[in-house]
């Protein structure tokens, strides 16, 4: 049977990657909802394309562009659009590929409808993993992960007992500036760090790998996912990022998912599990890859990462805060309003300055991600 499939986020890395998987099974796979924040002339084309029921515009300035060009098509917009979409229970799945903190209340609508999820957006994690999980037992919902370190784990655990894993180990590139010292990171630029050595992604999350922020949100991200101590959860550097993640167990034997660095791959097994359908992406040779590398990660250097253990340890309101702090220094920066040296220090600031919540509620997330916004705003 055909699986309806709505795509928040169409018109990033992730949504364009899913589309591209899309199309490579049109007998498993149907487009109902499409999503994009201002992309137009992308999502005007994938509309066309797919012929989905409905789109929703996030900039409203864009409406009328986005109606006229799609006669017959229902037209959201804005916030309101976006999140009655992600509400919708005509559909068996709904990938989120939305970028930052504006994915957690679409993840969160979903699942209230009874709608499995496959999540790019791990922030709806960091900042919610508690509301997020109780809410998906009481509604027996799934939540497929996407980015590729968690799909790995995912395929890893398959068929084993939760009492035989030892640890799950993360693995990261380390990132553009892996080998750069920590003296040089207050001139690095922009184009530098938006140079990542070997994935292709969104300007926010290129940025949070080269801090390796993305790592730490990855870590808090598990932690939810596989609901682990966070003692059992390691970090792992591997450069050229062919082996996805790993889970120990405490025979000592070690299972490992490799692949190329390509989005499509897990995206495809979170949209057909439990089947890995067969199609021709590039295919991995080890014998051409020669090496694989492991390094242990630097907390000193890559103060980000270390921000991210100690908003997990701390829990509470501390994962939100990290979060949204962590969002909007990135933008600071990719603005050139802020060295690249100032990401953690701002997020720092915020972290100790915040009222700390033991269990914040989710009208408490949302006013902690306002109050987090105008803080390192101003700061």
């Amino acid at each position: 049977m055909t699986k309806q499939i709505s795509i928040l986020g169409s018109t990033g890395s992730i949504g364009v990657n899913a589309i591209n998987v899309v199309q490579s099974f049109p007998d498993q796979f149907q487009v109902k909802y499409l999503s994009a924040q201002s992309q137009v002339d992308l999502l005007i084309d994938q509309a066309k394309k797919h012929k989905p029921s409905a789109v929703s515009i996030g900039d409203e300035t864009q409406y009328e562009i986005v109606r006229q060009a799609l006669p017959g098509t229902e037209v959201l917009k804005g916030r309101d659009g976006l999140l009655e979409l992600a509400g919708r229970d005509d559909v068996d799945i709904m990938l989120n590929g939305i970028v930052g903190s504006a994915g957690m209340e679409p993840t969160i609508q979903s699942i209230l409808a009874g709608v499995d999820v496959a999540l790019s957006n791990k922030e709806s994690l960091v900042m919610a993993g508690d509301l997020i999980n109780k809410l998906l037992l009481k509604k027996g919902v799934n939540l497929y992960p996407v980015d590729s370190e968690h799909s790995a784990i995912w395929q890893c655990l398959t068929g084993e007992n939760a009492a035989d894993i030892k640890r799950l180990v993360v693995t990261g590139s380390g990132g553009p500036f892996r080998t750069l010292p920590e003296s040089a990171f207050k001139d690095i630029t922009v184009e530098q760090a938006l140079n990542h050595p070997n994935w292709a992604m969104g300007r926010k999350i290129t940025i949070d790998s080269a801090t390796l922020m993305n790592k730490g949100l990855e870590v808090i991200e598990a932690y939810w996912l596989f609901q682990l101590p966070q003692d059992k959860i390691d970090i792992v550097i591997h450069p050229q990022s062919i082996i996805h993640s790993m889970v120990e167990f405490v025979d000592g034997s070690v299972k490992a998912q490799l692949g190329l660095p390509d989005m499509k791959i897990p995206l495809q097994y979170a949209l057909s599990y439990p089947r890995h359908f067969p199609q021709a992406w590039e295919q991995l040779d080890l014998a051409k890859i020669g090496t694989l590398t492991f390094e242990e990660p630097d907390f000193n250097k890559f103060k980000c990462l270390q921000l991210a253990f100690d908003a997990l340890e701390g829990g509470g309101s501390l994962p939100v805060v990290l979060n949204v702090a962590n969002e909007e220094a990135v933008y600071r920066f990719l603005g050139g309003e802020i060295p690249f040296t100032a990401i953690p220090e701002l997020i720092t600031k915020a972290m100790d300055d915040h009222d700390f919540l033991e269990h914040p509620s989710l009208d408490d997330i949302l006013a902690l991600e306002k109050w987090t916004q105008a803080f390192i705003k101003r700061s």
